[in-house]
């Protein structure tokens, strides 16, 4: 499943038509929104791990799932287009995901302050919201959309990797000091992936996702399915504290 930054980027490639008009449409949503034809892209808004395209009457809430993507100027020959979006210098569409419909009401009850790479992001409301739930272990809390929106399973390992927590120490034996650097950290990581994504050199510099060894002490990487939602951990038993 895509994380937060994969779907910021996708926004930059999709912004260049905002402001632009639909001229042609496909896909198998498309016989739910016929009136999308000729309204104007007004503006592109990503929370975590959704992106909403905005136009006058209609607002799409487009979800890649696990194996959902998208393509720009030309659709791909696949059978899996669920929304295509010409304009008249080129388009984007999207496959293998989840489009549905929303409305101005819908924005308007999303907590955008949850978005790690959000300007609007607030590390204060955070961590008040994770001492409230002290018997939550650490993974799972970074899983959690409504808590760190935009994490996914890669930015959960590397960033407690970088931190020095095991993936299930509770929340409330961190010691301050710890809390805030994961809080901190989830955010930094985001946006270093955001930068090695772009760059294509994204898995060369991960240090204990998918990794044999330590690169601090050089011991065996532990391998685990770890939280409520039984996601595999990676993690270094010498490097990373149970708390």
């Amino acid at each position: 499943m895509p994380e937060g930054p994969t779907i910021v980027l996708m926004k930059e490639d999709l912004q260049k038509f905002v402001g632009k008009k639909v001229i042609e449409t496909d896909g198998s949503e498309v016989s739910q929104t016929p009136e999308i034809k000729g309204q104007i892209l007004r503006e592109i808004k990503t929370f975590g791990k959704q992106t909403y395209l905005i136009f006058d009457t209609i607002i799409f809430k487009i979800h890649l799932l696990m194996f959902g993507s998208y393509s720009l100027y030309k659709r791909k020959d696949i059978d899996t287009l669920r929304l295509g979006l010409a304009f008249k210098d080129g388009g984007m569409y999207f496959y293998t995901c989840s489009v549905k419909i929303v409305d101005e009401s819908f924005l308007k009850k999303i907590d955008w302050e949850a978005d790690v790479m959000s300007n609007d992001w607030n590390p204060e409301k955070t961590e008040k919201v994770l001492k409230e739930n002290p018997k939550m272990i650490i993974c799972d809390a970074l899983m959690n959309q409504d808590i760190f929106s935009g994490v996914g399973n890669i930015i959960k390992n590397e960033a407690l990797f970088r931190v020095g927590i095991h993936p299930e120490s509770l929340i409330g034996n961190l010691p301050p000091k710890k809390l805030k650097e994961i809080i901190s950290e989830a955010r930094n990581y985001s946006f270093d992936f955001k930068k090695w994504k772009k760059a294509n050199v994204l898995s060369k510099h991960f240090q204990i996702y998918h990794q044999k060894n330590c690169p601090k002490c050089g011991a065996e990487v532990s391998k685990k399915d770890t939280g409520k939602s039984k996601r595999t951990s990676f993690f270094c038993k010498n490097d990373q504290k149970m708390y």
